[in-house]
């Protein structure tokens, strides 16, 4: 059996025989061996470079849908971790924990009491107040015996800032010259403005101010009701100011005093007055003045206090000021 010849692709030379028997007329496609000497570069592999094999790029294409899966999961679940940890509430402390926490910190730094808050408030506008025997007399030192001195030694509140003050009428009434001394020292010359003889009450009017003199708060006593803690803040004996503590007894309570003027409508109290307190502020725990101090109840003949006050509602004593009531 014969072979069939091969042709080349190229054309045959000029001159050359042409093959004969009608097979010249076909052509066959070469059979090309290519070495790897001879192998074109692929496009984009840098020149001096072993091209990667089909087999080498599959794998590095499963090599980087590979990380960027891995990546996709850390970032799905740091998203959910942070949303866990913004949604997570604190667990709740017990009442236990709680108050072993306030009692460490109350044993570092103890709070002031209530009673020491109500008289920091009231005390810029407490005065003190001294009627005088004669135009000339002098002003009795703290602790000093009024008697040599001064005909009377009283309490006052301020309760308008241009030197209105309120005090008994008692603490006042015959002197012959009025002398205060507010909370910051400063002494002044007080005349008498005013008065309301059926609840014992006078308004004295400074001559001389001190600087940034603050007035007290008023409340009225609509809401007060018997228990209620209070404060009595004055000077008594001439020792203060000084501070008591108690509650109110009772409303709507009557009182006859020793020259026989009766007086209603009295607030009555625990905390202790004694003579010097006359005048002062009866004190609410949130410092706002309900009462002026005006009498201490005591069967025997001491005038000491055995547990009764009374004091005038500061609506009457408003009143007695010009001031609109509440």
């Amino acid at each position: 059996m014969k072979k069939a010849p091969l042709y080349s692709r190229s054309r045959p030379r000029s001159g050359s025989p042409v093959p004969s028997g009608g097979a010249a007329q076909q052509r066959e496609r070469p059979m090309a061996t290519l070495s790897p000497s001879s192998d074109p570069q692929p496009a984009g592999t840098p020149p001096g470079e072993t091209p990667a094999t089909p087999a080498a790029r599959r794998r590095g294409a499963a090599r980087r849908t590979w990380l960027l899966s891995i990546g996709a999961v850390l970032l799905v679940l740091a998203g959910a971790l942070a949303q866990q940890l913004l949604v997570t509430q604190a667990t709740p402390l017990t009442a236990q924990q709680i108050e072993a926490v306030v009692r460490a910190s109350l044993e570092k730094k103890p709070l002031p009491s209530v009673y020491a808050k109500a008289f920091a408030t009231v005390h810029p506008s407490i005065v003190r107040v001294i009627g005088l025997n004669d135009e000339t007399g002098t002003l009795p030192k703290p602790g000093d015996d009024p008697s040599e001195h001064a005909r009377s030694t009283g309490t006052g509140v301020v309760i308008i800032e241009n030197g209105t003050i309120l005090t008994n009428l008692h603490v006042v009434v015959g002197a012959k010259r009025i002398k205060v001394t507010f909370a910051n020292g400063h002494e002044s010359d007080a005349a008498m403005v005013g008065a309301q003889p059926e609840n014992d009450l006078a308004v004295l009017r400074a001559k001389s101010l001190p600087d940034d003199l603050l007035p007290a708060t008023m409340r009225s006593t609509g809401d007060l009701l018997p228990g209620d803690e209070v404060i009595a803040v004055g000077f008594p004996f001439g020792i203060g100011p000084s501070v008591s503590a108690g509650v109110v007894s009772g409303l709507k309570r009557q009182f006859r005093s020793p020259d026989g003027e009766r007086l209603t409508n009295l607030i009555q109290f625990d905390a202790a007055a004694n003579p010097g307190n006359s005048g002062g502020p009866l004190v609410t725990m949130d410092g706002a003045v309900v009462g002026i101090v005006t009498a201490i109840l005591n069967p025997g003949d001491q005038g000491t206090f055995i547990g009764i006050g009374f004091a005038v509602p500061i609506e009457n004593a408003a009143a007695a000021a010009g001031l609109p009531p509440f």
